[in-house]
């Protein structure tokens, strides 16, 4: 899951950016208004946790112009700005949840899990597709009730295709949606994520089929 972090603080953009990382998120850092918005119109993000203080454009305008271009993503405002009118001014332009400086990162990991969770309609914290799943608590995968040992990249590939499960993407869509600014993902990267997620879920009712000129897609075989 791909997470657009908009902090003008470098180094907290980067000390959350690392723990959000630590759980297999891939995390991309932007330090103003300007570039957020910038990012946002050319790239496909899970969830946007956006500060309203920043130079260039404030959070408020960067979350309004979200709204008007009709991105519904998951937008969790991190500001030092706790007054009632400045949660109710972020929540009433589209936030969907409010968290006020200073916090503890568990209760960001929470809310970002629920706002994941709601966004992708599901109410029970662990998904479940054929003897796969993750438990979105732990951001830890298992096949048939044992641990499902994975590299952050094959973690974030299989949870996106695990999200999309039995419909078709593209690698296009993958790299969009799972990779961060700085990964380095071609083509020929996704193939080799795939052909490893392949030999680590063998033995399950689960296979990544390819669909040629199309792309992937997750499907469940029932014995």
């Amino acid at each position: 899951m791909r997470i657009l972090l908009v902090e003008d603080n470098v180094e907290l953009a980067n000390w959350i950016a690392k723990l959000l990382r630590g759980d297999n998120f891939a995390v991309d850092c932007v330090y103003d208004g300007e570039d957020a918005d910038h990012a946002l119109r050319v790239n496909e993000f899970s969830l946007v946790i956006l500060d309203l203080s920043l130079p260039r454009m404030g959070g408020l305008e960067v979350l309004r112009r979200l709204r008007q271009r009709d991105n519904a993503v998951p937008v969790i405002i991190l500001t030092a700005n706790s007054s009632l009118r400045g949660r109710v001014g972020g929540l009433d332009e589209g936030a969907d949840d409010y968290l006020a400086k200073p916090f503890e990162i568990a209760e960001l990991e929470a809310r970002i899990r629920v706002q994941l969770r709601r966004a992708n309609n599901r109410a029970d914290p662990i998904i479940r597709y054929g003897d796969i799943a993750l438990d979105s608590r732990t951001r830890q995968f298992s096949m048939d009730g044992r641990t499902l040992v994975l590299t952050p990249r094959e973690h974030a590939v299989l949870e996106y295709l695990l999200h999309k499960a039995g419909r078709t993407v593209s690698k296009t869509q993958i790299r969009e949606n799972v990779f961060d600014f700085d990964d380095d993902a071609d083509q020929s990267a996704i193939e080799v994520y795939i052909h490893r997620l392949r030999k680590k879920i063998e033995g399950s009712r689960v296979r990544i089929k390819t669909l040629r000129g199309l792309g992937y897609a997750l499907q469940c075989h029932e014995d």
